[in-house]
């Protein structure tokens, strides 16, 4: 996966507690409706990501889940605070840029692997 342009700024955020999305759309154009499951379980933490990709968590049964809060982190993301009480993935503007562009294919890859 390639890296977004770093100048991608966001200029809307919305959590759609009903849909389960987050609406986020950027200046350049891009526009994404990310699920609170796929934020969840590709969360940024170490948590969830390991200290290497050989250390990455399959995140399991997270369909449901909630956002709580959410909280600005210097000019460069956002802490998102889910109803499982997992809160600690510091989300920047270019994590969501590929979370939303890359979606489809992060979905289908944790659906094998999640059911593997």
């Amino acid at each position: 996966m390639s890296a977004p342009s770093t100048s991608a700024w966001p200029i809307e955020i919305v959590a759609k507690r009903q849909k389960r999305t987050l609406h986020i759309a950027f200046d350049d154009g891009a526009h994404f409706d990310i699920s609170f499951e796929l934020l969840r379980i590709e969360s940024p933490s170490a948590l969830v990501q390991g200290h290497n990709a050989a250390q990455k968590q399959i995140v399991t049964g997270k369909s449901e889940v909630g956002i709580t809060a959410i909280e600005p982190v210097g000019r460069y993301g956002i802490r998102i605070g889910f109803d499982d009480g997992h809160n600690s993935g510091l989300f920047t503007w270019e994590w969501l840029y590929r979370l939303g562009r890359d979606q489809d294919d992060l979905m289908a890859t944790y659906a094998a692997h999640a059911h593997a």
